[in-house]
């Protein structure tokens, strides 16, 4: 249950969520709305965007709903104008906006499908952090920036090369943002869900034409699509996302999880890691380095 005091740190302050339409991109604006947030709503599907629009309004939240190719540096920076012209300022951008891309086996992805999974889950979240982080740094009153992994970033799934080289990059973005502008006072944090019910599976939908490829094996996709999307079907209530970030931006935490029972997942992946580090501790040519003093930027 939020509290006064919890509320007091996003009340009348504004978050721009791309993606908001629907799924956790609504689930997040609604959560924000609670917090007495000012919401921008940001997508590319107009006719959804206007149904979410009206549905904060109903809930009495402050809303502004503007269409939005994330893919697109120049629509972002139309939206950071609507969003000054309509509220004054910027204090936390939510990159939500993301597509699951081809799946199948790396030889038959066409190069059409893998730009579009990188130009809209990975630089669709560097564009919005490029214009919208001077914005909240000229009126020094700090904010966030809230990229959207997933769990996928976090460890490679099988045929899905594209999602999850592009997921995997924003968790590295996030976790380099989060050092680069702590001394600006913005806190940056990213959510890695697993499985939630939104219609990820049906990306397609908003797949510009410049996209479109054709897949040389159809079947072994479609079967792998059909799993994905029995698995999305089953998972959690996209409702407890939105709750889920305001309860860890609170906590000022840096890693947003979901679904802590694969938290196995990632301490698999780490102890490899680990006995690799041990392994290579152990070669005759690396003996000089073993005890070298651990420089960082």
């Amino acid at each position: 249950m939020t509290n006064e005091n919890s509320t007091s740190q996003f009340k009348g302050k504004t978050a721009i969520i791309s993606g908001s339409a629907e799924g956790i991109g609504l689930s997040i604006a609604k959560a924000l709305g609670e917090q007495q947030m000012n919401v921008v709503l940001a997508d590319i599907d107009d006719k959804n965007l206007q149904k979410a629009r009206a549905e904060l309004e109903s809930l009495g939240v402050p809303v502004l709903a503007v269409s939005l190719d994330v893919a697109d540096e120049l629509q972002w920076q139309s939206v950071a104008q609507q969003t000054v012209a309509r509220f004054g300022k910027v204090h936390m951008v939510v990159n939500n906006a993301g597509v699951g891309g081809d799946s199948g086996p790396i030889e038959s992805q066409a190069t059409e499908g893998w730009q579009w999974a990188l130009d809209v889950n990975l630089m669709g979240v560097v564009y919005g952090a490029k214009v919208m982080v001077p914005l909240i740094k000229d009126h020094g009153e700090g904010g966030w920036i809230v990229n959207v992994a997933s769990m996928a970033g976090m460890g490679g799934v099988p045929y899905s090369g594209a999602y999850n080289a592009t997921k995997a990059a924003v968790v590295a973005l996030s976790e380099a943002w989060a050092e680069e502008l702590k001394v600006a006072g913005i806190h940056v944090a990213v959510l890695c869900p697993a499985f939630v019910q939104t219609r990820i599976y049906d990306s397609e939908r908003n797949r510009p034409a410049q996209y479109k490829s054709k897949t040389l094996n159809p079947d072994e996709e479609s079967s792998f699509s059909k799993k994905v999307r029995e698995m999305v079907q089953n998972g959690i209530d996209v409702a407890l996302v939105g709750k889920r970030v305001v309860e860890a931006l609170i906590e000022g935490e840096l890693y947003i999880f979901t679904h802590p029972n694969y938290r196995q997942v990632v301490q698999h992946r780490f102890a490899r890691i680990d006995e690799a580090f041990v392994n290579a501790s152990k070669s005759p040519l690396l003996q000089h380095i073993v005890d070298q003093k651990l420089e960082m930027l």
